[in-house]
């Protein structure tokens, strides 16, 4: 059974990488949830495609302006 090392690294079994299509270098994102249980999803090139792809930009907001406004709420 894997263990978390003192860097707080985990190693994943090789079958559940197989499993998931995880390789080296691949990015991912983990959630916690309520009960404690982390979830690992590869991040994958195109799969958020469409999602926002309605909403257009607003030139009159700056990036930074953009990512406190998140925050306000």
């Amino acid at each position: 059974m894997p263990i978390v090392s003192s860097k707080r690294q985990i190693t994943l079994p090789i079958y559940q990488c197989r499993e998931a299509q995880i390789g080296p270098g691949d990015e991912y994102v983990s959630y916690v949830d309520n009960l404690g249980r982390i979830t690992i999803i590869k991040k994958r090139l195109g799969a958020a495609h469409g999602v926002l792809g309605h909403i257009q930009p607003d030139a009159n907001i700056s990036d930074d302006e953009s990512l406190h406004s998140g925050l306000a709420s």
